[in-house]
């Protein structure tokens, strides 16, 4: 077995093991899960500082990011993209594949997004339904400031959808501050439950948009406004997985009892990550913008991505990450969100990332 310190999936606590091999009722017709259900979104918008609802889909993040696209696009609607990062660009393709129209905000992807420039920006083009921003860019692991940007949007009445799969948890969000109309987010993250869960939280004016469409949604199960009535119906759109969202509730309770020291923990772990890895004689990716959920590092000159990966994992039984699309090939990532935020994995980490490249070197 490797020890994963990976940006997500993550390593997963004991008691998030043990909640998954709870005895299941049919969470279809037993009332008492669909009060589970409910205090568990409750618990997902009280960590997340938002009074909007939340709602656990069945599917990765990447359902939710697709989910939220499919729910406000109508054909032709205007969108602006804020590309600075593979997942950013990304959104684009779940924007055209419901009809909508993108502009993109390209901005370098070694930088968080600027936010006066943003807004000069916003001045003279703000004709947009919608817009989509990612919190931490994992490929590069650029961090957005989405919570001044947001605001800044909703100034000129666009609606936000945040990506903060791989930032919340790690990084502080505040959805209701922010104006954040749909925050999407995932379980394998800082969240550190096992793949397989996504989870919204959706804004009054965003579902109401979803209400009035002049189209139905070309989706089901891509489809936040299937689950809006769930409680008073005792409905569900689809059996829901049970057995991960008793995992999921044991992990938001652990976030929830360390909370105070949450961040505090992962900014540690994140400025003893980036300053190791610079006295290694390496050079980070980013020139600002750093989160502290991941530390993307270049690949050395005259190395391989894949050698550093493969002699990491065959000689120190340690799995960490390169990266893809635009990146392949040209950095090496290391995850330190969740559970794998902790101060003796780090630095057997980075003990044994120093030893890999001695190993290559020689």
């Amino acid at each position: 077995m490797y020890k994963i310190m990976t940006p997500g999936p993550t390593q997963v606590r004991e008691n998030v093991r043990m909640a998954r091999s709870r005895e299941c009722t049919n969470p279809d017709l037993d009332p008492a899960f669909y009060e589970y259900y409910k205090e568990t979104c409750e618990l997902i918008s009280e960590l997340l500082f938002t009074r909007n609802e939340a709602f656990i889909l069945d599917g990765e993040g990447i359902l939710g990011l697709e989910a939220a696209c499919a729910s406000l696009t109508e054909q032709g609607d205007k969108v602006l993209v804020v590309d600075n990062g593979i997942y950013g660009k990304g959104f684009a393709d779940f924007v055209t594949m419901y009809g909508g129209q993108v502009t993109y905000y390209t901005a370098p992807y070694t930088k968080a997004i600027d936010l006066d420039e943003f807004e000069k920006y916003l001045e003279n083009n703000h004709d947009f339904k919608y817009a989509t921003l990612v919190h931490c860019d994992t490929p590069s692991g650029v961090l957005n400031p989405v919570e001044e940007m947001s605001r800044m949007l909703h100034r000129y009445g666009i609606m936000t959808i945040v990506d903060s799969v791989s930032g919340m948890f790690g990084e502080p969000i505040h959805v209701d501050e922010g104006q954040i109309d749909i925050l999407c987010g995932g379980s394998q993250k800082a969240l550190s439950a096992p793949p397989g869960l996504t989870f919204v939280t959706v804004s009054e004016k965003a579902m109401k948009t979803m209400e009035k469409r002049k189209t139905p949604i070309a989706s089901f199960y891509a489809n936040i406004l299937v689950f809006k009535d769930y409680y008073k119906n005792q409905w569900f759109p689809y059996t829901m997985p049970i057995s991960d969202i008793y995992g999921l509730r044991t992990a938001l309770e652990n976030v929830k009892a360390e909370q105070n020291s949450m961040w505090d923990r992962h900014a540690k772990m994140g400025e003893m990550t980036r300053t190791a890895v610079q006295e290694m004689g390496l050079e980070l990716y980013l020139e600002n913008g750093y989160s502290n959920t991941v530390t993307v590092i270049k690949v050395p000159e005259g190395m391989k991505a894949s050698d550093i990966l493969e002699t990491m994992k065959k000689d120190y039984h340690i799995m960490i990450a390169g990266s893809f699309d635009v990146l392949t090939g040209q950095v090496i990532r290391i995850g330190h969100m969740g559970e794998n935020a902790n101060e003796d994995d780090v630095k057997e980490t980075l003990e044994a990332l120093k030893h890999t490249l001695e190993k290559l070197r020689s």
